[in-house]
């Protein structure tokens, strides 16, 4: 049971997590187990809670089964998953999600894959080395077109010496499998930015890492609104979930899939999938915008923070963008005109809704990447 794991995380911790659980845990746990928020301006509860238990009450709502292997700094999420599986939880749709626990991140993406091709809703919680041994299944899933989401909390990778903390090594080294890249910059965005990837990726059939800075905000505790399951429940696309059921492998409605094809087949079928990814952007606002009218939160594919007529833009993703927005009133007050970029959906990139977002007056761009890749002209945010 991965609940005796011993992650070195504080009582005080393991007490929020325990008690920031879905309302309707309350009636199999009992109260004490419970933590009975105020009540929100979006008809949820505000509740304290951390980033990996935020993501897992978005997720949780939206999966019927999840593979989950522990690595920190994501483990607190699937240990929380199986918990409230244990329990007897239900899900938005009223099922107690199944989760299993693999032998490796590459037996949980595997098996990931085959619920995909069954026409589960499924997803995992990752980070660093196991997300890297996740790669080979990524890009299956993606090339099938299979809607699913990974959580990863973002983490350094082992090289010259191991490191558990956050930067974004990780994810940048999958942004070529074909998944589309969501991140949030507060522990509220893990929340929000879970439950908008879910509700797209049905729609798009396009899977999708959304990912969140580890420990920075996996482990950070702050007041978060939570939606109810309900409500969560009437945002979903039925007619694209009742698709993806039906795409299901099925001997009663048999067809090909996992072909050996020459290159020029081949090719031709990979250039076919670009028409999914072109829509992706703006079926990501869409759901932005479904998202905010219920909660009042509203986010873009780019957001902008700082004067309209600034002369130099900070673009960086994750946490590192509130630093900066907590420093601009300092530095504007200076004489200085300067505002902060955020991409939300890194990939698919677009450029249209980039250069959209910044102000016209911007003569100087500086890119903060966290990560950093040996020989190449530069860091992957700064050459998109």
């Amino acid at each position: 049971m991965l609940s005796t794991l011993n992650h070195g995380r504080s009582l005080a911790v393991t007490t929020a997590r325990s008690l920031a659980v879905p309302a309707q845990t309350a009636a199999v746990a009992g109260s004490s187990r419970h933590f009975a928020g105020k009540a929100s301006p979006s008809g949820g509860e505000w509740q304290t809670m951390d980033g990996c238990t935020a993501v897992c009450h978005s997720s949780y709502a939206m999966m019927d089964t999840a593979f989950i292997y522990p690595i920190t700094p994501s483990s607190p999420a699937a240990e929380l998953a199986e918990q409230w599986s244990a329990l007897g939880v239900k899900n938005a749709f009223g099922d107690v999600p199944k989760i299993t626990q693999m032998q490796s991140e590459a037996g949980a993406s595997g098996a990931l894959h085959g619920a995909l091709a069954a026409g589960s809703l499924a997803t995992t919680y990752t980070a660093s080395q196991g997300l890297l041994l996740m790669i080979p299944n990524m890009y299956k899933i993606a090339g099938e077109l299979l809607p699913c989401v990974m959580h990863v909390a973002a983490r350094a990778l082992a090289g010259q010496a191991l490191s558990i903390f956050g930067d974004h090594q990780d994810v940048m080294a999958v942004r070529q499998t074909g998944f589309a890249m969501i991140n949030a910059d507060t522990v509220q965005e893990c929340h929000d930015m879970a439950l908008i990837a879910h509700l797209a990726t049905l729609r798009a059939r396009v899977p999708f890492v959304s990912f969140f800075d580890g420990f920075r905000l996996s482990h950070c505790i702050e007041k978060v609104d939570t939606l109810p399951y309900n409500q969560m429940r009437r945002m979903v696309d039925m007619k694209a979930l009742n698709a993806h059921r039906a795409r299901a492998l099925n001997p009663n409605r048999p067809y090909v899939r996992g072909t050996n094809e020459n290159p020029d087949v081949y090719f031709q079928q990979f250039e076919a999938s670009n028409s999914f990814y072109d829509k992706t952007p703006q079926i990501v606002k869409e759901e932005m915008d479904r998202v905010g009218a219920v909660t009042g939160r509203h986010y873009d594919l780019f957001q902008w923070t700082g004067p309209k007529d600034a002369e130099a833009a900070v673009v960086v993703l994750g946490s590192g963008a509130s630093v900066v927005e907590e420093a601009l009133p300092y530095i504007n007050s200076q004489g200085k005109k300067v505002g902060v970029l955020k991409p939300r959906l890194y990939r698919p990139w677009s450029s249209e809704d980039f250069l959209k977002s910044l102000p016209k007056t911007v003569k100087r761009i500086a890119v903060l990447d966290r990560t950093k890749e040996p020989g190449s002209l530069g860091e992957p945010l700064y050459l998109d």
